[in-house]
């Protein structure tokens, strides 16, 4: 069957006429042999979503996309074991891609214009992955948005589902909504930059491992006040919902609401492994409505918050009953306060390092407790400001061989269990 394919495609021209390989190693499908045309004008949905179907009925393989402007009004579905690329190996920056402050499009790489689905959150997403399949190595553009006015909503530009999608090597310009991994298993994005305005990824139903590597949000594409400022108030850079074991490693965010999210939806919570997070000028760098019993591991974090009406690294809301552990993390930024502790669940502090709080100087203390499980042990608070306030509803609280900058000012409130012991104060 696949040899009858390779023959058909070679008579239609569809393929280099020196292809002459057996069927199973059937070289890439390139979207330019299926009437793609690339200068930015004409619709290439329809050449590129034939291209991808070849490549799909002849068993899978690789749809190339070489160096253009492809615009897209409508929408692609890549099947199973098929992979779209580009001509980029690792991410590209486009930070200067501006003429005279109005954006342009690229014109040294695979960069795709999205203009379908505009107004339209709920619309299909412009680029839907299945079980086994790839995009890699291409810039994704939305030439109608404005970079210096509230921005126009969007579905997402990637939703990744089945098992073993991948997102590899793509800048995600300035999309309204980035990555949605609903439904997705041992999903795997990595090398991933850009600006995504009000969502950067999605992470929810997922039931075995998914891995998040190397995944940058920075604003690129603008900083202009209007824009910005909106982003900075509505913006959420990484949500996490209902996943069993999430992996991520080596994120960042700068200039959002919220750059970690962790919320509860109708699948559940999260709980997973998350090593050198980033998180620079957002208003709450992270946010933990809930999370799994088994815990939320977070290490080697930076977090900076200075900007909107209650600048807060940590913010762990009163319905969360899971495990926070964050271990060798850096907060600084003058923020009011490192982190508002509450809900019926563990939070831990261990080898942190604690910069600048309360930046009015109203007495508020880096780390408010009002209920649950405090631990904070081998923590360095550098500030001369006060350290602990413990509510009346925190129920345990072991806050042991930490270094204050200053006198030790721990305010307890509570009449549950605690241990405070062997802390060094003053310079």
């Amino acid at each position: 069957m696949q040899r009858i394919l390779l023959s058909t495609l070679l008579s239609l021209g569809l393929l280099p006429a020196a292809t002459r390989g057996a069927a199973e190693d059937l070289p890439a499908l390139s979207v330019r042999n299926f009437g793609a045309v690339g200068d930015g004008v004409a619709d290439d949905t329809a050449a590129f979503q034939k291209a991808l179907d070849a490549a799909a009925a002849a068993g899978g393989g690789t749809v190339h996309a070489p160096r253009g402007n492809y615009l897209f009004a409508g929408s692609l579905n890549v099947p199973a074991g098929v992979s779209l690329r580009g001509i980029w190996e690792s991410v590209p920056a486009h930070n200067g891609i501006r003429d005279r402050g109005l954006p342009k499009p690229t014109d040294d790489g695979t960069t795709f214009l999205v203009t379908g689905g505009a107004g339209d959150e709920s619309a299909t997403p412009f680029l839907t992955l299945n079980h086994n399949s790839t995009l890699k190595g291409v810039v994704l553009y939305y030439p109608n948005q404005k970079p210096d006015d509230v921005p126009e909503p969007y579905p997402w530009a990637i939703h990744i589902r089945g098992k073993n999608p991948a997102v590899l090597a793509v800048e995600m310009l300035n999309p309204y909504n980035g990555i949605n991994t609903t439904g997705s298993e041992r999903h795997l994005i990595r090398d991933v930059h850009g600006q995504p305005l009000r969502r950067g990824v999605l992470v929810d139903q997922i039931y075995d491992i998914g891995r998040i590597e190397n995944v940058h949000f920075n604003p690129w594409w603008s900083m202009q006040p209007k824009l910005f400022q909106w982003q900075m108030e509505n913006g959420e850079a990484f949500i996490f919902g209902r996943t069993d074991w999430q992996y991520v490693l080596n994120t960042f965010c700068f200039g959002y609401r919220i750059g970690y999210h962790f919320i509860k939806t109708e699948k559940g919570v999260c709980n997973g492994n998350f090593l050198g997070l980033g998180a620079d000028d957002c208003q709450t760098s992270l946010v933990v409505d809930d999370c799994a019993p088994f815990g939320l591991l977070i290490t080697n974090g930076e977090f900076v918050s200075f900007h909107g009406p209650d600048p807060t690294m940590i913010d762990v809301r009163e319905e969360n009953t899971g495990s926070v552990r964050f271990v060798n993390c850096a907060f600084w930024g003058p923020c009011n306060q490192i982190a508002k502790v509450a809900g019926r669940g563990t939070v831990g502090f261990t080898d942190c390092t604690f910069v600048q709080w309360d930046r009015n100087r109203e007495g508020r203390h880096a780390i408010q407790a009002a209920g649950g499980t405090l631990l904070v042990r081998g923590c360095e608070f550098r500030a001369p400001r006060p350290q602990i306030d413990l509510g009346e509803g925190v129920r345990r609280a072991v806050i042991t061989d930490n270094v204050f900058g200053g006198d030790e000012h721990i305010r307890n409130q509570t009449t549950g269990k605690v241990a405070i012991a062997n802390n060094v104060a003053g310079r």
